[in-house]
Order: structure tokens, then sequence, then C-alpha cells
């Protein structure tokens, strides 16, 4: 208004503030639908292979169900804006895991694996809750940098003291416990990638000396980098570990990718992977066996041996077809002592179909998408490269397992998360879901303190 030719003004009133929904009851709703789906797998099973209904039908349901609401409460309580789909996710995926361990176990009555798996996904849900009730603000892990990188070395370094299992090093036997300490230190990188990126990702991108394609850092800020693709051919070499050679040098490489927008790291990444890989895939025995195999896949049918592990794979998948051949119907465990663990994707493959497994497929996709969501959301550099990470670690699984099985790429011996048999990599895997359920919770509730519609 205006008073003696001078003009008042007044201020807009703020506008309101919308609090985004928390969508804890879309969660469990998802939850009972992810349960429901793999009691019916369980029943399903028996039904196939004896006509009835198993006997523990319900103990598993029951107990499934209640591990499922444990996680779900706890989210309920400490993480109460967190994105509704990465617990049911989870939960479907170890749900369909335990379903098709169970279902092979059917075939081999003197070896059961289910049971131990049940046992190691109860562990992996209770870290799941641990975490979502422990760890309250992310940016607590960024303090613990060097002390993650030293235990994720030490992780990596301990197997080369233990023998060989199937030709690599990669375990650690000790009166009957076994584990796979990769898993954990693939967790570990991770978190120290994020930390190390978000404090030198202005001197990665710009700093040194600069040409069409990349900006070259200088030897300080190089250093790490290089250690780091050292490591990765070294454990490759002394371990014979492909997968985790791969894996752990990739992640780094996106994350790298991410943090300063260069597209010139991922071509320097492929090259330096590529140099090792070749290397190494000729003077080490059992890594150029898989090459070989990879390369000529039914040699050994033609040359009146038999199937070998990857041609029997591709057989099961050729059976699966569009629609499979039913749950308990497939004959994937022809594929040998590896169908559980390295080639459980072949038995999805074989007796849910294209269909099935592309929906498996997109589970996955849609946690990862998940995951990246977060991390756009996110207003600090350290979140937004974990949650770019973690889902990373799973979207480089998922490809270079099924890679392998359907002869993509040369086998890597790795698991998939969730549904492969393997303790160390489940309980890995429900961490890695508790990480991207905090850092969207964080992420939500930035968005609720400022979110203005």
């Amino acid at each position: 208004m205006s008073k003696a030719g001078i003009t008042l003004a007044t201020a807009d009133p703020p506008a309101p503030t919308v609090r985004l929904p928390r969508r804890r009851g879309v969660e469990l709703a998802l939850i009972v639908l992810a349960v429901l789906l793999s009691v019916y797998g369980y029943c399903a099973v028996g039904l196939a292979r004896n006509g009835t209904v198993p006997p523990g039908a319900a103990g598993y349901g029951a107990g499934l169900g209640v591990l499922a609401l444990m996680a779900h409460l706890a989210v309920r309580w400490r993480a109460p804006h967190a994105d509704p789909l990465p617990l049911p996710i989870g939960v479907l995926l170890n749900g369909l895991g335990l379903v098709l361990i169970y279902r092979l176990d059917l075939e081999a009555p003197g070896d059961p694996a289910a049971p131990a798996q049940l046992v190691w996904s109860t562990l992996g849900v209770a870290l799941f809750i641990g975490v979502v009730l422990v760890l309250r603000d992310h940016r607590v892990l960024q303090r613990y940098t060097y002390l993650c990188v030293t235990a994720a070395l030490v992780l990596l370094t301990v197997p080369i003291l233990f023998p060989a299992v199937n030709g690599a090093r990669i375990w650690i036997r000790v009166a009957g416990f076994s584990i796979q300490p990769g898993e954990f230190a693939k967790v570990l990188l991770a978190v120290f990638f994020a930390a190390y990126l978000a404090a030198n990702r202005g001197a990665l991108a710009y700093a040194g000396r600069r040409d069409r394609w990349l900006h070259l850092p200088t030897g300080r800020v190089l250093g790490p980098i290089v250690a780091v693709w050292l490591v990765s051919v070294g454990v490759l070499v002394l371990e014979r570990d492909l997968g985790t050679s791969l894996l752990f040098f990739g992640l780094f490489v996106v994350m790298l990718y991410v943090a300063t927008g260069r597209t010139g790291w991922i071509t320097l990444g492929l090259l330096l992977a590529s140099l090792g890989a070749v290397a190494v895939g000729r003077l080490e025995p059992h890594v150029h066996g898989r090459i070989e195999t990879w390369l000529h896949p039914f040699a050994s049918v033609e040359a009146g041996e038999g199937p070998n592990q990857l041609a029997q794979s591709l057989f099961a998948f050729a059976e699966g077809g569009v629609l499979g051949t039913g749950l308990g119907l497939g004959h994937s465990v022809l594929i040998g002592f590896a169908v559980k663990s390295d080639f459980i994707l072949a038995t999805a493959g074989e007796e849910l179909g294209l269909a099935g497994l592309s929906a498996v497929i997109l589970l996955y996709g849609l946690l990862v998408e998940r995951g990246y969501r977060a991390g756009l959301a996110l207003r600090d550099p350290f979140g937004r490269l974990l949650a770019v990470g973690l889902a990373s670690l799973v979207a480089l699984q998922v490809f270079v397992i099924a890679g392998g099985v359907t002869g993509l790429i040369p086998l890597t011996g790795m698991a998939m998360p969730f549904l492969a048999q393997g303790g160390s990599s489940v309980v890995t895997n429900w961490a890695i879901v508790a990480l991207l359920v905090r850092l969207s919770d964080c992420a939500r509730r930035q968005g609720d303190a400022g979110a203005v519609r």
C-alpha cells in the first residue's frame, strides 16, 4: 500500500511445505506379497516333485515372514522416510533363492544346502536390522576411510594363505567353517572409494596435465588409482579370482566417472583392466582354461567327452524356452558341483523360462535404480557416491554372473546376489540393502524438509 508517497511492500506468505508420504504401508504390502510368492514357489516345487505340499511349507513361510516383519519394523522405527522398495526386493530375491536351493537339494539329498542358507539369511536380516538401528547418519562412515581400505585389503589377501578350492584361493576354511572374505571387502572398498573421491574429485577432474579427452591429475592424486589397479591384478594372479578383481576395479572406475564426469576415465579404466586380464589370461592356467571354455563351450561335446558346465548351462536355458519347464521339473542339476552357487541362474532360466528370468533381472534392475535415485537426491558428495557405488556393486555382479553363465563373457566364479548358495554373499548383500535404505531415508528427509509443491 502507499502512504505519503512511500510504498510499503508486504512480503508474500511462505509457500506451504508439503510433507512427503512415508509409504511404510506400501512397503508392508509388498513384503507380504514377496513372502506369499516365495511360499508359493516352495509349494510348487513339492507338488511337482512329490505330488504333495512340502511338510515344512508353513514353517518356511512363517520364518521368512517373521524375519521380513522384523526388518520392516526396524525401518518403520528408525528410517521412516526410506524408499519402500529395497527391502521387499531383498525379501523376494532371498526367498526365491531359498526355493531354488531347496529344489536342487531334492536332487542331491545327501548334501542339503537350504537349511544352512536359511541360517545365513537370518544372520543377514539381523545385520540389516543392526545397520538400520545403529547407523543413524551415513556420513559417520566417512571418518573411517583408511580403516575401511586397510580392512578390505587384509580380507582380500588372507585367502592366499589357505588352499585353493576349485582352482581359486578365495575361501577361508577352518574346522568345517568357511567364509569368503572378498564379499565383505567389496562393501568396505565402496566406502573407501566414496570417501576418497568425495575429497579429491576436484583434483581428479581438473588438476594436472590437460589434453583433449582427459585431465590427468598429479601423481599424488593419481597414485591411489594405479595402486588399485595393481592390487586388482595382484588378487587375480595370487588368488586366481577373475571375478573379485574385475568387480572392485570396475566399481572404482564407475565411481571415478560419476565423481568427475570425465568419460576418459572409463576408457582408461577399460584399457588397464583389459591389459591385466589379457596378460593373466595367457600366463595363469586356471584363468586361461576358463577363457578357452568361453571361446569354445562345446569343444568337449565335439571331442566325445560330454558337455562341460558352461555347455550344460546353455542347454538349461534353451530347455526353459519362454515360459519354463516349471519349478521342480528341470534338469539343471546335470551342471554339477556349482549348480547351487555359480550356476543358480541356469536353474531359474530353465524352470521359470525367459519370462521368469526377465522378471528376476528386472528386480535387480529396480534395486539398482532405487540406489541411483537415492544418490541423485542426496546433497552431500560422500552420500551420493556411496549410494552409486553400492548400487553399482549389485549391477556389476549381476552383469558378470549372468554374462558368465550365458556365455557372454568368461566365467568368474561369483555368487548371484541373494539367489546363490553362499553365506558370505547373502549377509553382505543384506548389508548393502540396509545401507541403501539408510541413504534413501536421508535423501527423503532432506526432500521432506524443503519440499514445496
